[in-house]
Order: C-alpha cells, then sequence, then structure tokens
C-alpha cells in the first residue's frame, strides 16, 4: 500500500499549520553588527551590577571571633582541652571581651561559623526522618533505618530526633553584656532567638507530634535523646512555642550546609536600647563551651555582622558579575578583531573577482 497525500491514514496528523510545522518563525540572521554591540552591552551591563553587589558586601561592617580554644585564638583553651576526648563534654565557661569606638549600625545579626565541618556527606545527608521531625506518632516509635547507628539507644528505646544530623546538634550557647560607662557594670544586651530559621521549615517541615493530656514530655514518653544530648527534646527551651522538633536553634541545624566552613544564625540584637545597633563601649560574650571540634580538626567564630539590602556579606555574586561582564567584552574585541581581519580578505576577494 502505498501512502498518499490525499488518504488520510489512521497515523497522518491533521493539515493545520500547528501540525505540519508551518507557523510563522522568527529566525535571525546574527550578523556582525548585531552580535558585538550585544556582547559590548551586556559585559558593560554585568560589571556594572558587579561592582554594585561588590562594594555593596564589603560596605557590611563584620566583627568576628575564633574562640577554638587553640594556641594564640583566645582564652577558650582550658575549655578545648578540657573537652578533648570526652564524649559529651562537659561544660565550660569562657569568655571574649572586645571593644566599640564607634556605632555598629543594626540590625545586628549574630552568627556561629564552623570550619572543616562537612555537613554535605551524603550519608550524613540522609541521615533523619523527616516523618518523624514532621510529627507522625508511627514514624516517632520507629525511626527509618537510615538513621542508623543513632536509630534505637542501648536500652531498644526509639531516639528522638534520630539520625547523626540532630546528634551532631550544636549546643555552644553565647550571652552578650554591655559595659556603658568605663568601670561600670555589664548590662545583658537582649538577643531575639525568634524567627531565625526558615518560614518553611518551621511551619511546615517540623511539627511536634500531638500532646498527649496536654503534655509534650508524654507525647515523647518511650523515646530516647540522641547519644550525644545533655537532655530531651521536649527540653530544648522552656517555651512551649519553641520546643521540642520547633525549637528554632535544631531546626536552623538541621537545614545542611553545602560547603564545609559555614554560618549559622543564633540570633537577632534588635529590642530596647541596641535595636539601631550597638552603641560605643565595651562588651564581654559569655560563651557556654559545649561543642568539641578538635577531633575533626574544625575552628569555632562567632560574627556580629550587619545587613544591606543584599543580605550578609557575600562578595561571591559581585566577583561572578564582574568576571563575566569582563569575559563578555574580551569575546567582544576577540571577535571585533576577527571580523575585521576576515572583512578585509573577502572584500580583496570580491575584487578580484
Amino acid at each position: 500500500m502505498t501512502w498518499s497525500v490525499t488518504a488520510r491514514g489512521a497515523h497522518q496528523p491533521d493539515n493545520t499549520a500547528f501540525t505540519q510545522q508551518r507557523l510563522p518563525a522568527w529566525q535571525p540572521l546574527l550578523s556582525a553588527g548585531i552580535t558585538l554591540p550585544l556582547f559590548f552591552c551586556a559585559g558593560l551591563a554585568f560589571i556594572g551590577l558587579g561592582l554594585g553587589l561588590y562594594y555593596t558586601s564589603n560596605g557590611i561592617k563584620e566583627l568576628e571571633y575564633d574562640y577554638t580554644g587553640t594556641s594564640g585564638t583566645g582564652n577558650c583553651s582550658a575549655c578545648a582541652a578540657a573537652a578533648e576526648g570526652r564524649a559529651p563534654p562537659p561544660s565550660c565557661q569562657c569568655a571574649w571581651y572586645f571593644s566599640l569606638s564607634e556605632f555598629f549600625q543594626g540590625p545586628v545579626f549574630l552568627y556561629y561559623e564552623l570550619s572543616n565541618f562537612y555537613q554535605n556527606y551524603r550519608r550524613y545527608v540522609v541521615s533523619r526522618d523527616n516523618a518523624q521531625l514532621s510529627g507522625l506518632p508511627s514514624a516517632l516509635r520507629q525511626p527509618i533505618n537510615e538513621c542508623a547507628p543513632y536509630q534505637f539507644s542501648a536500652a531498644g528505646l526509639p531516639i528522638a530526633p534520630c539520625g547523626a544530623i540532630a546528634n551532631s546538634l550544636f549546643n555552644d550557647s553565647f550571652s552578650l553584656w554591655h559595659q556603658r560607662q568605663a568601670g561600670g557594670l555589664y548590662v545583658e544586651v537582649p538577643l531575639d532567638r525568634t524567627g531565625i530559621a526558615w518560614w518553611s521549615d518551621y511551619h511546615v517541615k517540623f511539627r511536634n507530634p500531638p500532646l498527649v493530656n496536654g503534655s509534650l514530655a508524654l507525647a515523647f514518653q518511650g523515646t530516647a535523646p540522641p547519644p550525644n544530648w545533655h537532655r530531651p527534646v521536649y527540653e530544648l527551651s522552656p517555651d512551649p512555642n519553641n520546643t521540642g522538633f520547633i525549637n528554632q536553634d535544631f531546626v536552623v541545624w538541621m537545614r545542611t550546609a553545602a560547603l564545609p566552613t559555614f554560618r549559622k544564625l543564633y540570633a537577632r540584637i534588635r529590642q530596647g536600647n541596641y535595636s539601631a545597633g550597638l552603641p560605643p563601649g565595651a562588651y564581654r560574650v559569655s560563651i557556654t563551651y559545649n561543642y568539641p571540634v578538635g577531633a575533626f580538626g574544625g575552628q569555632k567564630r562567632i560574627i556580629f555582622s550587619s545587613i544591606s539590602w543584599m543580605g550578609g556579606r557575600n562578595p561571591f555574586l559581585g566577583i561572578a558579575y564582574l568576571v563575566v561582564g569582563s569575559l563578555c567584552i574580551l569575546m567582544g574585541f576577540v571577535m571585533l578583531v576577527v571580523y575585521i581581519r576576515y572583512q578585509d580578505q573577502n572584500d580583496d576577494e570580491a575584487d578580484e573577482e
């Protein structure tokens, strides 16, 4: 059987402009007069945007302190030595004293930073039970196998929250004190610990299990805390709206970082007399040193940072725009040289003909 244009077969498409690919189309011919200005304009635009982002990022003020406790990194060395080889390590106190000679413009954000900590390791990333973290009672009693070896305790009780991410929860704590007058008393600066987690994490992904007789402790009855925790999950905070799986410090930690050096938000300074920023004077940061980092060669830092319209300091985006813009300008000049050279050759060949 031969196929005919007039005979419609069972699999023959309709004779329309769309199905027969006869729709009008624009097929531009990219000549040098179009391509070269496009490259130069794009390069100039990227360079201008990159300069704006880079200088905005550099204008963000930061103050940081390494409190790891190794030689030459502050007065927390005694705490680091006490924590060496002990799991969980004993609680220890140390402090950081600093002075501000000028006003530290707010809003001020307080971060902690860890280095050489690979949260992106595959087995570490999957070592969690999202169903358990969403508050399902069945998952609370039967964690998934990916949580092993932090799935069940030595007594056979299910661990809540299970997994390596929860077991390695950062548990150092900080308080900030301000000496308003030389030789005077230190006054505590209020730290706002609310609203530090992503909205989608706090309101959607993380939920506590249903209360039993109005008690969260009874809801977690029959479970065990992770091995490195000093207390169960329902005692993370005295605030009933900030304890259990919805504790904001816990929620922030459970969002794993992509790089081995990362920062996580600890608190914001935006209350009382410090809502506009930190005034000049002497300050003390009291540190409760609980988190050991010597076993993996890591470092710990405290960072005070202001923000801008683009967020915290991040020069990478500005540098990326500058590099791409410079490459566009460079490629534009290369294509311009090639165009001038071969255009002259084409003109000579046309004259000879």
